[in-house]
């Protein structure tokens, strides 16, 4: 396993400054194509570069900006760019401004597409994803498995307690679902429901024979964290039994690094291919003045995954800022 110092050596962090929620795919063209969450909420930005180190200066493209009212004006959060079938694909999460505190926790899901270059071609909205309740929905991730494209979000169910819980559906194209859709984790344990009862931010890893789903849990202050669940990459995804929930976070503040609250991971790979890394954000200080959602110091972050010998992912801590 990598020492801290090697750690900080592989890659510089933080790698984007204010930038949460943070998604860096590597596309088959070997470019990196970024998009996180901009303190404003108000607009979603992509960038590439040919390494990761690059992105910070890489030139920026706002591709959608929020509505002025209504539908979609308000809170943008955790865009994700997918490449499927051919096009690109953006999803994210938005809410109505003047509705529950002018926005706040009303958010649905929407998706954009471009099917040329994402960085100069035309992004379309194709519609909010239409799931089993009007409710707070976020956070939506796609993978496909077997030939089968799944979709997972977070969402608060009206019957639930708490903020959001976990789900799973089958989708019949890039922006639809099937339902049934089928809940895989709620927040039960005591580092999941610090703040807010919270389970969201999922990210899909398949290594190994298994599939891995990260996700976020508790405040966004320093409480906030990582889960993570684990199935077998032949058995149902759908079905809940398949997936095991581990009992502790697997990713946590760090006091001694100065890392705080890491949390709402991606995936990607080194330069040359030889590498897991995860991406994620966290802040270098523990006070927060205000909400924690509204200081706009999480900066995204990366550092390589190690791998235990049973073939489970080992993120071990958040490394320290380095040195400019």
């Amino acid at each position: 396993m990598l020492e801290t110092t090697e750690l900080q050596s592989a890659y510089r962090n933080p790698v984007v400054p204010q930038r949460a929620d943070p998604w860096i795919y590597k596309h088959t063209d070997g470019l990196y194509y970024f998009t996180a969450s901009v303190p404003e909420f108000d607009r979603i930005e992509i960038r590439r570069s040919a390494s990761i180190r690059e992105l910070e200066t890489a030139q920026t493209r706002v591709v959608w900006r929020k509505r002025e009212s209504g539908e979609l004006s308000s809170h943008i959060w955790a865009p994700e760019l997918h490449f499927i079938d051919g096009k690109w694909y953006i999803y994210f999460a938005a809410a109505r401004s003047g509705a529950n505190g002018e926005g706040l926790f009303d958010h649905r899901m929407y998706v954009l597409e471009c099917d040329s270059d994402p960085m100069s071609g035309e992004w379309v909205e194709k519609g909010k994803i239409e799931t089993a309740w009007e409710s707070f929905s976020l956070d939506p991730t796609t993978f496909e498995l077997r030939g089968i494209r799944y979709l997972v979000w977070a969402q608060r169910d009206p019957d639930i307690a708490g903020n959001s819980n976990l789900y799973i559906a089958r989708m019949s194209n890039p922006w639809t679902i099937q339902q049934p859709q089928v809940m895989l984790t709620k927040p039960e344990y005591d580092w999941e429901t610090i703040g807010f009862l919270v389970n969201e931010g999922p990210a899909v890893l398949k290594r190994n024979g298994r599939i891995f789903l990260t996700y976020s849990a508790s405040a966004t202050d320093h409480h906030y964290c990582l889960g993570i669940l684990s199935a077998p990459e032949d058995a149902d995804p759908m079905d809940p039994a398949s997936w095991t929930k581990s009992p502790v976070p697997v990713f946590g503040t760090d006091e001694s690094a100065s890392q705080f609250g890491p949390g709402h991971n991606s995936f990607t790979v080194s330069e040359d291919g030889t590498q897991d890394l995860i991406v994620y954000h966290a802040r270098n200080y523990k006070e927060i003045v205000g909400d924690p959602l509204y200081d706009p110091n999480r900066h995204t972050r990366v550092q390589p995954i190690q791998w235990n010998q049973d073939g489970t992912p080992n993120f071990g801590s958040p490394v320290p800022d380095s040195s400019k």
